[in-house]
């Protein structure tokens, strides 16, 4: 694979990363998202978004379906579209405090956790400090991530906990492409090649 370094990356891979979506991106599901690369390699990829809600479902709604006892009711916990691969499989994107088994530590301090004892504890007023709670992935095979910022519909950027835990979803994108030192109002929504 051929990709240009640029800032940390050093293998050429994008996992502990944060893509954001070009206002030129064509899948409506992505238009103007973020997506924490959780894995990427030869294989293909797989991240979670991570500035979109669902808004049909609450936590309480998914502790009910899934048996699990609310105790803490003063923790608004919110659920992210995390992509449209496998909408019912959950993932836990977190701060490195929490380390259970099961946990993948990544960089930046990022952790991951998909099992239903996290959910417990955030359930129970415990768990990692900071989280995102999303259901379903985004998943890229063999290529087709890099093939996709080669048709500009991605840029990337390493991903700081201030952004990527903010409860300020809304401004995420901007905030992203900012991080960049790009003005989000200067960017086409056409993609050309000279």
């Amino acid at each position: 694979m051929m990709m240009e370094k640029t800032g940390e990356i050093t293998s050429g891979y994008l996992d502990g990363h944060l893509l954001i979506a070009m206002p030129s991106m064509r899948d409506t599901r992505f238009a103007r998202t973020v997506i924490y690369v959780c894995a990427h390699n030869e294989d293909g990829a797989m991240g979670l978004v991570t500035n979109k809600l669902l808004g049909s479902l609450t936590f309480p709604d998914l502790l009910e379906q899934l048996g699990l006892p609310q105790t803490d009711p003063l923790r608004d916990i919110r659920i992210h579209f995390g992509g449209p691969v496998e909408a019912g499989r959950g993932f836990v994107l977190h701060s490195a405090d929490y380390n259970r088994d099961g946990t993948m530590i990544m960089e930046h301090g990022i952790a991951l956790t998909a099992t239903i004892d996290i959910l417990q504890e955030i359930a129970a007023g415990g768990g990692p400090q900071r989280n995102i709670l999303a259901l379903g992935y985004a998943g890229w095979g063999p290529g087709q991530l890099e093939s996709e910022i080669q048709d500009n519909a991605w840029l990337h950027v390493a991903p700081d906990e201030q952004l990527l835990f903010n409860e300020d979803i809304d401004s995420m994108w901007d905030r992203a492409i900012g991080k960049i030192g790009i003005d989000s109002s200067m960017l086409s929504g056409v993609a050309g090649r000279a």
